[in-house]
């Protein structure tokens, strides 16, 4: 897979580039990661980017020929041109697989007001990483390059995918590692029996009631099976 991100801040990436997983898949040469500086394709003659918006207004709008130009310099049949804005709908882990199932995504920063109108007919799709404003769309281009990367093959183990966060709608269940008491606090008994089954159904009903604590939008529209439903009714009566 082929990621290339279109920025007026390239040097903002080269710590993100040069860590941990995703500095390996690289060196491995699971995925290739393009920066392409906008700026070097502006016509203008005091390299700008960027002007003030037709109809006043406060800040400035990046310009329609140096994004249009530099789209156009990396973009192929394959290619799917991604837009990083507020306006895009939320980026969420099944778009995520759907994005590293592509071979090429362009992955296009907006920075100060926005982009020229004129430049959306060349995005495929417009992505936002949450209700909120960034001074540019620099860290969400971070946010889906890492998200798509760790999803494919050979980067990750393939279990560390199957159980996290997000898939099938839950979240992770509860983690622990040694010692097994700590300042009183042990981890819990089925944890340490060995009994794969029970730390399954342990595991599962712990994923379903911590979803339904700090995300219950992600069960409103699940189909529970007779296991969850069991699951659940007995913690409801525990409590």
């Amino acid at each position: 897979m082929k990621i290339s991100i279109l920025t007026i801040f390239p040097e903002m990436f080269e710590g993100f580039l040069t860590t941990s997983i995703i500095k390996k898949a690289i060196l491995k040469e699971l995925v290739e990661v393009e920066m392409i500086d906008i700026r070097s394709f502006t016509k203008d003659k005091h390299n700008r980017v960027d002007d003030y918006p037709f109809g006043g207004g406060a800040g400035l709008v990046m310009m329609a020929q140096p994004v249009i130009d530099a789209i156009n310099s990396c973009k192929a049949e394959n290619s799917h041109v991604i837009y990083m804005t507020p306006v895009g709908h939320s980026f969420k882990q099944g778009i995520a697989k759907e994005f590293a199932g592509k071979s090429h995504l362009i992955l296009l920063c907006g920075h100060y007001e926005g982009i020229d109108e004129r430049i959306m007919p060349y995005v495929d799709e417009c992505i936002s990483i949450g209700d909120y404003v960034l001074t540019g769309g620099e860290l969400a281009a971070m946010v889906v390059s890492d998200a798509v990367i760790r999803l494919q093959p050979g980067v990750i183990t393939e279990d560390s995918i199957i159980d996290e966060s997000y898939e099938d709608n839950l979240l992770e269940y509860p983690q622990y590692t040694r010692p097994a008491t700590y300042q009183g606090v042990d981890v819990p008994k089925v944890l340490l029996s060995g009994h794969h089954e029970e730390i399954r159904k342990w595991r599962l009903k712990q994923s379903l009631l911590r979803t339904k604590k700090f995300r219950p939008d992600l069960l409103q529209q699940r189909v529970f099976t007779k296991e969850e439903r069991k699951l659940l009714d007995s913690a409801d009566m525990d409590e």
